[in-house]
């Protein structure tokens, strides 16, 4: 029964993966049994999370790469697809949020987050897909947010970039079924990492936590169970699903 969620021999490119949940997926892909390529700016970090993937059996490989840089993605996805073989698995992680009011928002802001958040997300699967539709198989996982389902108060190029993320999924899923690619979006809730730990323990981090039914933030490792079922051939029949992981924020 649990072969289904094995990925024994799998090749997966993570965005994002030097710290926090790109880490953390990262991680669980290869405990599982995949190879894995690790992608973000901060190369001292991605040595840092490989390191930790070698001790666990599993080969890892280091791809520095800036998501706002077509040709960086191009490069580092190359790289790894020669590396490794081929790509099995895209998790696109990598991104950032900048709060700020709409009238307050330069073009700078709002063009920033969407090279990361969006632009860079579409062409790293892009660069991915002529290896998977060669192969004729594939999962693209894109990390979106309860922010691209629900509004929020000056987080407004945070939340349509994440917005437009689910629909480029649902889009992308319709065009790639034909080839054996499922794309399926993860959009978590509010999550506990070394960075956030401490607002959530000041009033205004309360205050966040009272609004989810379940009272708490998840652990980083309970975003494990999802990442495996969008990963293996648990989810062989899902694609352009949105999967929802929020302690109940987003119920209405």
């Amino acid at each position: 029964m649990f072969e289904i969620f094995s990925l024994e021999g799998k090749k997966a490119f993570v965005s994002g993966a030097s710290r926090g949940l790109g880490h953390e997926i990262a991680l669980t892909l290869a405990e599982a049994g995949a190879d894995v390529a690790l992608a973000a700016r901060t190369v001292p970090d991605l040595e840092e999370a490989a390191e930790t993937i070698r001790k666990r059996g599993r080969r890892a490989l280091v791809c520095p790469m800036d998501i706002s840089n077509i040709d960086d993605i191009e490069k580092a996805i190359d790289d790894a697809a020669k590396a490794l073989g081929r790509i099995d698995i895209l998790v696109n992680n990598a991104g950032i949020a900048k709060e700020s009011p709409v009238m307050e928002m330069t073009a700078e802001i709002w063009d920033r987050v969407m090279e990361v958040n969006l632009r860079g997300h579409v062409f790293c699967t892009k660069a991915v897909g002529k290896y998977m539709i060669e192969h004729r198989s594939g999962k693209v996982i894109n990390i979106a947010s309860i922010l691209g389902l629900v509004g929020v108060a000056y987080h407004s190029p945070y939340a349509a970039s994440k917005g437009g993320l689910i629909q480029f999924t649902k889009s992308l899923a319709l065009e790639w079924a034909r080839y054996n690619i499922q794309v399926n979006a993860l959009c978590p809730g509010y999550l506990l990492t070394d960075l956030n730990r401490e607002f959530f323990e000041t009033p205004r981090g309360q205050k966040v936590i009272n609004k989810i039914p379940m009272r708490r933030a998840a652990d980083l490792r309970e975003i494990r169970g999802v990442t495996l079922l969008l990963a293996s051939d648990a989810s062989s029949f899902m694609t352009g699903s949105v999967v929802v992981f929020d302690g109940g924020q987003t119920i209405e």
